[in-house]
């Protein structure tokens, strides 16, 4: 059993030193367990994300919270520290080309009689998602179409599902898809916004660890992994390409950030353009 003491006596302690032989602990189970490779200069970004979870226990040191991660009684807490750890900045219709490739080399010459499926591969907050929705829902031809999103933050996904959004969000939707799409809130929601209930319909939200088994989803014709591999190392980028490309359909599309690349990666994909790929046809 783990002794944990008393919310109450959390305020007993002065400041809080995350040392380095505990900064080499969660580096290593967060490789581990998550498949993040954190630099070395992160040791203040760990001690501050993480300060609030040992007050909240009333711990002296990061080593007594660090052994309560993986306990099976502690399973919400281990999700919680992964997500405290994990970045989650995303806005709608971030790398506006790649929504534009679709608009002009996919979506209007895909088989109205072929359901259409996309995935949304770390779809934190779910922008991303929402955003291909929209675009999507614009083709009325294609009837059978839904999207997944998966993230490992829990906290994410509820916000994804919840589809309540900041009204400053709105600054990257273009005009006629945030009239159609997106509902403006009045009284207790005044400053937000909701997608349209037509969207929220057709994109579900799931738990997926990308570096552990995934769930059954099927297959996709077009899968989004953004902004995902700057944070894994060589070795763990490979072994994730080569889990999720099983997922993408031949002559599917696979999509990552400008800022990333399958450079020295083995894969079933051929580039089309930078940061677009195509999976090869059998």
């Amino acid at each position: 059993m783990v002794a944990i003491k008393s919310e109450h006596a959390a305020h007993w302690y002065g400041s809080l030193s995350l040392e380095k032989h505990e900064f080499i602990w969660i580096k290593e189970y967060l490789y581990k367990n998550a498949g993040i490779a954190l630099n070395d200069n992160k040791q203040a970004l760990v001690s501050g994300r993480l300060e609030k979870r040992l007050r909240y226990y009333g711990f002296s040191t990061y080593s007594e919270y660090f052994r309560l991660l993986g306990k099976p009684e502690f399973e919400q807490e281990t999700l919680m520290a992964i997500d405290l750890l994990t970045t989650n900045e995303t806005y709608f219709f971030r790398e506006v080309q790649h929504f534009n490739f679709l608009n002009s080399h996919f979506l209007a010459n895909h088989p109205a009689s072929r359901p259409l499926r996309m995935w949304s591969a770390a779809s934190s907050s779910g922008e991303e998602a929402y955003s291909l929705a929209m675009i999507i829902a614009e083709y009325p031809k294609l009837g059978q179409w839904e999207i997944i999103g998966t993230d490992i933050s829990t906290r994410m996904l509820e916000k994804a599902q919840r589809s309540l959004y900041p009204i400053n969000a709105t600054e990257k939707i273009p005009l006629p898809l945030l009239k159609k799409y997106c509902l403006k809130g009045s009284g207790e929601y005044s400053g937000f916004f909701l997608i349209d209930p037509t969207l929220r319909r057709r994109v579900k939200f799931m738990y997926a660890n990308l570096n552990n088994e995934l769930p059954d989803m099927g297959s996709f014709n077009v899968i989004f992994l953004r902004n995902v591999m700057i944070y894994f190392d060589m070795p763990t980028k490979q072994r994730l390409i080569e889990r999720i490309q099983h997922y993408l359909l031949p002559g599917g599309y696979f999509i990552i950030s400008h800022s990333e690349s399958l450079n020295g990666m083995k894969s079933d994909l051929q580039m089309v353009s930078p940061s677009i790929y195509r999976k090869v046809d059998n």
